[in-house]
């Protein structure tokens, strides 16, 4: 099986060759779309069973909005539609027809003009809060916890599969409520949501912190995010909750009648990941072999192979692969029997390896005549005879210490990978050299944020919510800072 290209040599091309070798996705007929194969779904299906779990735990519902948001809806809270204009698709009509003048051809129906354009969604917003209008009356129908799993569509011109496509997947929270500090509250608890989730289920260590005013979504007071760091030294937004003030309440005039029946409006958030984390995930853990998956989100945990010559053989390491399998089925470990004859267990290994398989079990007949198998580790790449006796538990215990051996790995290197500038000199040293997440005072005016960025290239990831108070004076203006941000050259 020929190699992937290494990381080091170039980690674009080593990113959009494994997405596609390892059967996680590929580009489609649609200019900027991608088709997630069915083994890069299942990974996204555990995710989403994951966060759905987690959503449904603090009080979240599920629901479901059009697909298409009428264009004077879309206009009512003008920054969120100022902020998504560029990226809008919109439909202006609603039949094809026979063209006369290219026989076998379709034009679009010049009669089937809609009477107003409808904007395919980059965003809920604005359908949801004209809803919401109609459920809406009194204190007592609040809050509005609601969580929506769908597809949206940002008409990117540069693409890259699961990082940024035209079309993507994800859910986005939307909710309701009659105080500020229970909005506030509300975006706090799903950034920890989140949090949790990169942690313990991809094994993606984050820092939460708050956007700063440009880098906000379009029509929110306040954005809160979590920023991962990748192997190349690049950073990644993994998730954002948004505090939206009573922007869209009075852009859709949503209000309520309060205990003392006072009308006032409505207290808003949303919140929401999507199909970018699967590009965190293998830029994260993956290397020039493959994918590395965390057995929590990995659709098979455990791939057993019979190795064998003979009738005699195959009959022999196939019945006792097939009872590991189930022992393990039975302690709920996602476990795979591939017995098919048609490839040799070099190439089974191999492709295993490239698909991230955690772990990895041959039986051969020399094993079985000592009770033991061949166990190899995804992550480490260690392989050992172990015994029959007492297996289940043992692979149980090792998929726990390779998910936090996985987490260990990641935070280390963000650990290290994160560093103080006190000086522009140093800030673009560090950016141009090992890169990663550099700690540096900023004077808090748009303006040095975007001198900076236009010079180097390098955002603001977010000013961290653990930030220590530091006065200091500001890398590139010389002006006081009440404190250090994170910047980063980011996906």
């Amino acid at each position: 099986m020929k190699k992937l290209i290494s990381r080091e040599e170039n980690y674009s091309e080593w990113y959009n060759e494994l997405v596609v070798r390892a059967g996680l996705a590929e580009h489609s007929a649609v200019r900027g779309c991608m088709v997630i194969k069915p083994y890069g779904y299942s990974i996204w299906e555990k995710m989403q069973s994951e966060l759905d779990r987690r959503f449904k735990d603090t009080g979240h519902e599920n629901a479901y909005f059009p697909l298409f948001v009428p264009k004077s809806l879309f206009e009512a809270e003008e920054k969120n539609a100022e902020g998504f204009a560029k990226e809008c698709a919109v439909v202006t009509h609603y039949r094809l027809k026979n063209d006369p003048s290219n026989p076998g051809k379709l034009m679009v129906d010049p009669e089937a003009k809609l009477e107003e354009e409808l904007v395919v969604r980059p965003t809920s917003e604005a359908i949801i809060w004209n809803t919401y209008k109609n459920w809406i009356q009194s204190y007592r129908d609040l809050p509005i916890l609601v969580n929506q799993w769908a597809n949206v569509v940002r008409w990117e011109m540069r693409t890259r599969l699961f990082l940024r496509t035209a079309e993507f997947l994800w859910q986005e929270g939307h909710t309701a409520h009659a105080t500020k500090e229970e909005a506030v509250e509300e975006t706090v608890k799903m950034l920890d949501v989140y949090a949790e989730f990169a942690e313990n289920i991809l094994a993606i260590p984050v820092i939460k912190g708050v956007k700063t005013e440009s880098e906000r979504f379009a029509g929110a007071e306040d954005t809160y995010c979590i920023e991962a760091l990748m192997q190349d030294g690049k950073a990644l937004q993994a998730g954002t909750s948004h505090f939206l003030g009573q922007n869209f309440a009075k852009a859709f005039d949503v209000k309520f009648a309060g205990k003392d029946g006072k009308l006032d409006y409505v207290w808003a958030t949303s919140w929401g990941v999507s199909t970018r984390l699967m590009g965190a995930l293998i830029m994260t853990h993956s290397d020039d072999n493959g994918l590395v998956l965390p057995p929590q989100v990995a659709p098979i945990q455990v791939i057993i192979v019979p190795i064998y010559r003979t009738d005699e053989e195959q009959t022999q390491t196939i019945e006792a692969g097939k009872q590991i399998c189930e022992s393990l089925k039975k302690i709920g470990i996602r476990a795979k029997l591939d017995d098919k004859d048609n490839q040799k267990p070099g190439w089974k290994f191999a492709e295993y390896e490239l698909k991230g398989v955690p772990l990895r079990i041959a039986v051969g007949p020399r094993d079985l005549a000592q009770n033991s198998v061949e166990l190899a580790r995804r992550d480490t790449q260690e392989k050992a005879t172990i015994s029959m006796d007492g297996l289940s538990e043992r692979i149980e215990n090792l998929l726990v210490e390779i998910q936090q051996g996985l987490l260990n790995k990641a935070f280390e290197r963000m650990t290290q990978n994160t560093r103080e500038a006190n000086n522009f000199e140093e800030f673009k040293e560090i950016l141009n050299g090992p890169g990663g997440f550099i700690s540096a005072h900023w004077d808090g005016t748009p303006e040095t944020e975007e001198a900076i960025k236009a010079e180097t290239k390098a955002t603001i990831r977010c000013i961290p919510l653990n930030r220590s108070a530091e006065p200091g004076v500001c890398v590139f203006s010389g002006k006081p800072s009440s404190g250090r941000v994170l910047f980063a050259r980011a996906y």
